[in-house]
Protein backbone atom coordinates (compact mmCIF):
# COMPACT_ATOMS: atom_id res chain seq x y z
CA UNK A 1 0.00 0.00 0.00
CA UNK A 2 1.11 3.75 -0.51
CA UNK A 3 1.59 6.50 1.91
CA UNK A 4 -1.15 8.39 3.32
CA UNK A 5 -0.92 11.43 0.21
CA UNK A 6 -3.37 12.25 -2.04
CA UNK A 7 -3.31 11.14 -4.94
CA UNK A 8 -2.16 13.10 -8.37
CA UNK A 9 -4.56 15.68 -8.86
CA UNK A 10 -3.70 14.99 -12.72
CA UNK A 11 -5.81 12.14 -13.24
CA UNK A 12 -4.70 12.10 -17.36
CA UNK A 13 -1.08 11.96 -16.41
CA UNK A 14 -0.71 8.47 -15.15
CA UNK A 15 0.42 8.56 -11.75
CA UNK A 16 -2.31 6.50 -9.79
CA UNK A 17 -2.76 5.25 -6.21
CA UNK A 18 -5.73 2.36 -5.88
CA UNK A 19 -6.05 0.27 -3.58
CA UNK A 20 -7.51 -2.99 -2.90
CA UNK A 21 -7.70 -5.06 0.44
CA UNK A 22 -9.89 -8.05 1.02
CA UNK A 23 -12.05 -7.01 4.29
CA UNK A 24 -11.93 -10.67 5.81
CA UNK A 25 -8.29 -10.23 5.61
CA UNK A 26 -7.99 -7.46 7.49
CA UNK A 27 -7.04 -7.42 11.05
CA UNK A 28 -10.16 -6.90 13.60
CA UNK A 29 -10.70 -3.46 15.90
CA UNK A 30 -11.21 -3.16 19.32
CA UNK A 31 -15.22 -2.93 19.69
CA UNK A 32 -17.76 -4.88 21.55
CA UNK A 33 -18.73 -7.31 18.67
CA UNK A 34 -17.85 -10.18 17.30
CA UNK A 35 -15.92 -8.16 14.71
CA UNK A 36 -14.44 -4.55 13.17
CA UNK A 37 -12.67 -4.46 10.27
CA UNK A 38 -11.67 -0.71 9.57
CA UNK A 39 -11.43 -0.18 6.10
CA UNK A 40 -10.60 3.09 5.67
CA UNK A 41 -7.75 2.85 7.71
CA UNK A 42 -6.52 -0.40 5.31
CA UNK A 43 -6.81 1.58 2.00
CA UNK A 44 -5.56 4.34 3.35
CA UNK A 45 -9.17 6.58 3.33
CA UNK A 46 -8.88 10.52 4.51
CA UNK A 47 -12.53 11.79 4.10
CA UNK A 48 -14.67 9.20 5.19
CA UNK A 49 -14.51 6.22 7.81
CA UNK A 50 -15.62 2.75 6.54
CA UNK A 51 -16.19 -0.04 9.00
CA UNK A 52 -17.89 -3.11 8.64
CA UNK A 53 -19.24 -5.14 11.72
CA UNK A 54 -20.72 -8.46 12.30
CA UNK A 55 -22.42 -8.14 15.25
CA UNK A 56 -24.18 -11.34 17.70
CA UNK A 57 -27.58 -10.23 18.70
CA UNK A 58 -27.63 -8.26 21.92
CA UNK A 59 -24.30 -6.53 21.15
CA UNK A 60 -24.15 -2.79 20.49
CA UNK A 61 -22.17 -1.47 17.52
CA UNK A 62 -19.83 0.29 18.67
CA UNK A 63 -20.80 2.50 21.44
CA UNK A 64 -23.73 3.44 23.46
CA UNK A 65 -26.14 5.69 23.20
CA UNK A 66 -24.06 8.88 21.31
CA UNK A 67 -23.98 11.38 18.78
CA UNK A 68 -21.63 12.77 16.28
CA UNK A 69 -21.26 16.54 16.47
CA UNK A 70 -20.30 17.62 13.00
CA UNK A 71 -20.08 14.19 11.38
CA UNK A 72 -22.77 11.78 9.52
CA UNK A 73 -22.92 8.81 9.13
CA UNK A 74 -24.79 5.29 7.32
CA UNK A 75 -25.31 2.32 8.63
CA UNK A 76 -26.48 -0.30 5.66
CA UNK A 77 -27.44 -3.84 7.56
CA UNK A 78 -25.98 -6.56 4.71
CA UNK A 79 -27.11 -9.47 6.96
CA UNK A 80 -29.35 -9.66 9.78
CA UNK A 81 -31.05 -6.75 11.72
CA UNK A 82 -30.56 -3.45 13.47
CA UNK A 83 -32.88 -2.19 16.45
CA UNK A 84 -31.72 1.39 16.88
CA UNK A 85 -32.81 3.60 19.25
CA UNK A 86 -32.90 7.05 18.58
CA UNK A 87 -34.19 10.78 19.92
CA UNK A 88 -37.73 9.87 18.06
CA UNK A 89 -38.11 5.80 18.82
CA UNK A 90 -36.86 3.01 18.12
CA UNK A 91 -36.05 2.07 14.46
CA UNK A 92 -35.80 -1.36 13.12
CA UNK A 93 -33.09 -1.75 10.24
CA UNK A 94 -33.71 -5.09 7.95
CA UNK A 95 -30.96 -6.72 5.52
CA UNK A 96 -30.91 -4.54 2.24
CA UNK A 97 -31.91 -1.84 4.38
CA UNK A 98 -30.05 2.02 5.42
CA UNK A 99 -29.99 4.05 8.35
CA UNK A 100 -28.94 7.76 7.61
CA UNK A 101 -27.74 9.26 10.73
CA UNK A 102 -27.28 13.53 10.70
CA UNK A 103 -24.61 15.39 12.95
CA UNK A 104 -26.20 15.88 16.10
CA UNK A 105 -28.38 12.94 16.29
CA UNK A 106 -28.02 10.39 18.97
CA UNK A 107 -28.36 6.81 18.26
CA UNK A 108 -27.54 3.38 19.79
CA UNK A 109 -27.51 0.40 17.05
CA UNK A 110 -28.16 -3.32 18.72
CA UNK A 111 -28.14 -6.45 16.57
CA UNK A 112 -31.36 -8.14 16.97
CA UNK A 113 -33.09 -11.31 15.59
CA UNK A 114 -31.72 -15.09 15.40
CA UNK A 115 -28.54 -14.29 13.42
CA UNK A 116 -25.61 -11.94 13.25
CA UNK A 117 -25.88 -8.53 11.86
CA UNK A 118 -23.68 -7.57 8.77
CA UNK A 119 -23.42 -4.23 8.86
CA UNK A 120 -21.73 -1.18 6.99
CA UNK A 121 -21.06 1.73 9.03
CA UNK A 122 -19.74 4.84 6.32
CA UNK A 123 -19.44 8.30 8.19
CA UNK A 124 -17.60 11.56 7.28
CA UNK A 125 -15.83 13.85 7.33
CA UNK A 126 -13.29 11.23 8.95
CA UNK A 127 -11.72 13.90 11.04
CA UNK A 128 -15.27 14.66 12.75
CA UNK A 129 -16.11 11.64 13.45
CA UNK A 130 -15.45 12.03 17.50
CA UNK A 131 -18.26 10.52 19.40
CA UNK A 132 -20.25 12.11 22.27
CA UNK A 133 -21.64 8.93 24.30
CA UNK A 134 -24.95 10.33 26.28
CA UNK A 135 -25.46 8.00 29.02
CA UNK A 136 -25.20 8.36 32.37
CA UNK A 137 -22.22 6.78 33.74
CA UNK A 138 -22.53 3.99 36.81
CA UNK A 139 -20.20 4.92 39.34
CA UNK A 140 -21.44 9.47 39.12
CA UNK A 141 -25.16 8.92 37.68
CA UNK A 142 -24.07 11.61 35.27
CA UNK A 143 -24.24 11.66 31.70
CA UNK A 144 -20.86 12.57 30.68
CA UNK A 145 -18.75 12.26 27.75
CA UNK A 146 -16.36 9.31 27.62
CA UNK A 147 -12.51 9.15 27.48
CA UNK A 148 -10.65 6.40 26.51
CA UNK A 149 -6.99 4.98 26.31
CA UNK A 150 -5.64 2.40 24.07
CA UNK A 151 -3.68 0.04 26.51
CA UNK A 152 -2.17 -3.17 25.37
CA UNK A 153 -3.38 -6.22 27.51
CA UNK A 154 -1.91 -10.03 26.74
CA UNK A 155 -0.33 -8.44 23.64
CA UNK A 156 -3.48 -7.24 22.60
CA UNK A 157 -4.91 -3.83 21.97
CA UNK A 158 -7.63 -2.94 24.29
CA UNK A 159 -9.29 0.76 24.45
CA UNK A 160 -10.56 1.47 27.92
CA UNK A 161 -13.29 3.56 28.01
CA UNK A 162 -13.97 6.16 31.43
CA UNK A 163 -16.15 8.54 32.18
CA UNK A 164 -14.88 12.54 31.45
CA UNK A 165 -16.70 13.31 34.57
CA UNK A 166 -15.59 11.05 37.66
CA UNK A 167 -12.74 8.93 35.84
CA UNK A 168 -14.45 5.69 36.41
CA UNK A 169 -13.91 2.99 33.96
CA UNK A 170 -17.43 2.50 32.10
CA UNK A 171 -16.00 -0.35 29.62
CA UNK A 172 -13.36 -2.66 27.78
CA UNK A 173 -13.02 -2.67 24.32
CA UNK A 174 -11.17 -5.90 23.12
CA UNK A 175 -10.99 -7.12 19.58
CA UNK A 176 -13.95 -9.72 18.79
CA UNK A 177 -13.32 -13.48 18.25
CA UNK A 178 -13.48 -12.54 14.43
CA UNK A 179 -15.43 -14.40 12.12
Amino acid sequence: MADDAHPDPDPLDGAYDYRQVAVEDLPDAPNPTRAKREVDEAVGGTTFGYNVFVAEPGEKLPWGYHYHPDHEEVLHVLEGELRVETAEGERRVEAGEVLFVPPNHPQKAVAVGDSPARVIAVGAPKDSDGAVIVEPCAACGEETGREFDSVEEEGVTVYVLSCAGCGAETDRLRPGPGE
